[in-house]
């Protein structure tokens, strides 16, 4: 990505990293975070004056390269030794030491190893020179150690979670996220496009928030447009950016993409049990720890099912630019100058808008409680499921906010072009699904209807009579 003069957001994520820099002791941070997130800028941009030292791991390389790109970065960046290029890791973290104690530096400085589980290539001994590298050394220093990858998930199991030389040793975990809905409008404003919101949640649920996709839209652009260029353009960064994406950081990758696409199809999310069948793998310990590490990467959700037992939780894919290519990239790569606003009249089209805008909404609770008033208020979030039985039919609730306070939120999310109306035969529904709800939970608790739309709603009969609180995208724009 492009160096920006400014950083977005990221002002909680920054403070850490300062906090780290300021502080009278040694530390060891982990920034972890999805891929093309902006985590080598965020250190970059937050450390400029004071890296020392920058190492970014080889994708796909074997041991001897990644020994060779690291003397060539410590040769770059002044740092002298006299032994000769060492063909272990161990031997190569005695010579960092050795070149940074012959650095005449008072002030704390940084050292950053960015792309770490691409450095650790199979087989090696990475993390036994690593361990060696902090603990005999480091730990004592005047020193911030940064280490960052996009595998989180090797992250946390090999670094984090290490049960050998690295138990404890991290002094801080910074993940970092995808932009919120407000960041983008920030930062698209800082690269000067103005777009209406509307357009703005477009190009947010077609790329997420994710930086480096965000930075390919061009100001001379509509957002529709930008994403023709972006996505459907063969010569665009997205179009083959699925097929890259998963090899870059999970081994037998496969696997990974066979739940994300099973889950593309799914708008309600699938149990595990649902989830092993349609993805067409071996029930097993394989089998969780793939669930595992697309959670802890950003790529699916895990959501509770109120009432309901653990096994039956929810899992949806949440990464928007993985579902919007499954559901409309993909399937269109055989046809010539697809164009978006030809899409829009597609089903495919509308089913994806209803899935992509209620993940919007999962990943913005802060801004829906905020706007009811409840930003203080313990809340527990589920989805509700429930099947038909002789006497009542089945039902299906997108989003459900349980508060402490005995009340709870039935949100009904709507995605649409224009202001939405409410009709006889949805109102009906919705009290239908009050009725459900309330005979299969049993709850006590006041019910409200919230309705999460793209614009307002239009004041009719049954807004009046059945909605209690209608939420925005404006809402959700909120810092």
């Amino acid at each position: 990505m492009k160096q920006l003069q400014q950083l977005i957001g990221r002002t909680d994520e920054k403070k850490r990293l300062i906090r780290a820099l300021e502080s009278d002791k040694p530390e060891l941070v982990a920034l972890t975070g999805r891929r093309r997130v902006g985590k080598t800028f965020l250190v970059r941009k937050t450390y400029e004056k004071h890296i020392k030292l920058e190492i970014t791991g080889l994708q796909n390389a074997n041991k001897k390269a990644q020994l060779r790109n690291f003397h060539i970065s410590m040769q770059a960046y002044g740092l002298q030794t006299n032994e000769e290029q060492a063909d272990n890791w161990l031997d190569t973290f005695f010579a960092l030491t050795q070149a940074l104690e012959g650095l005449t530096i008072k002030k704390k400085y940084v050292v950053f190893f960015d792309e770490l589980p691409w450095m650790a290539s199979k087989r090696s001994d990475f993390i036994l020179g690593f361990s060696y590298f902090w603990n005999s050394w480091a730990s004592k220093q005047h020193i911030v150690v940064v280490i960052c990858g996009s595998a989180t998930s090797w992250m946390i199991e090999k670094v984090i979670n290490d049960k050998g030389g690295l138990h404890n040793r991290i002094t801080d975990i910074v993940h970092l996220y995808p932009f919120t809905l407000g960041q983008t409008e920030a930062f698209l404003a800082s690269k000067n496009i103005r777009y209406p919101r509307y357009q703005t949640l477009l190009l947010y649920m077609t790329l997420g928030g994710v930086p480096m996709y965000l930075d390919f839209v061009r100001k001379d652009l509509s957002a529709i447009q930008n994403i023709n260029r972006i996505c459907f353009d063969e010569t665009g960064f997205l179009y083959d950016e699925f097929n890259r994406l998963f090899p870059a950081l999970f081994d037998r990758h496969e696997r990974h993409i066979s739940i994300v696409k099973a889950l593309s199809n799914k708008q309600k999310g699938l149990t595990r049990n649902e989830l092993i069948k349609a993805a067409g793998l071996p029930q097993g310990g394989s089998f969780t720890k793939t669930l595992k590490e697309l959670e802890q990467s950003g790529f699916i959700k895990k959501i509770s099912g109120m009432g309901k037992r653990k096994k039956d939780a929810l899992y949806r894919l949440t990464d928007a630019y993985s579902l919007f290519y499954l559901s409309q990239i993909e399937p269109n790569r055989d046809v010539q100058s697809p164009d978006v606003e030809q899409l829009f009249l597609t089903p495919s089209f509308k089913s994806w808008t209803g899935y992509a805008f209620e993940n919007v909404c999962f990943s913005h609770i802060p801004q829906i409680k905020k706007h009811l008033g409840i930003s203080g208020v313990l809340t527990k979030i589920f989805s509700y499921v429930a099947k038909p039985t002789e006497d009542l039919p089945g039902t299906q609730i997108d989003l459900l906010i349980d508060r402490i306070d005995h009340a709870i939120h039935l949100c009904e999310i709507k995605f649409s072009q224009n202001p939405y109306i409410l009709d006889k035969k949805t109102a009906e529904n919705i009290r239908q699904k009050h009725a459900v709800f309330r005979h299969h939970s049993k709850t006590k608790k006041h019910l409200f209807t919230t309705f999460i739309t793209t614009f307002e709603m239009v004041e009719n009969k049954q807004k009046t009579d059945i909605v209690d609180q209608n939420i925005t995208m404006d809402d959700l724009f909120v810092a």
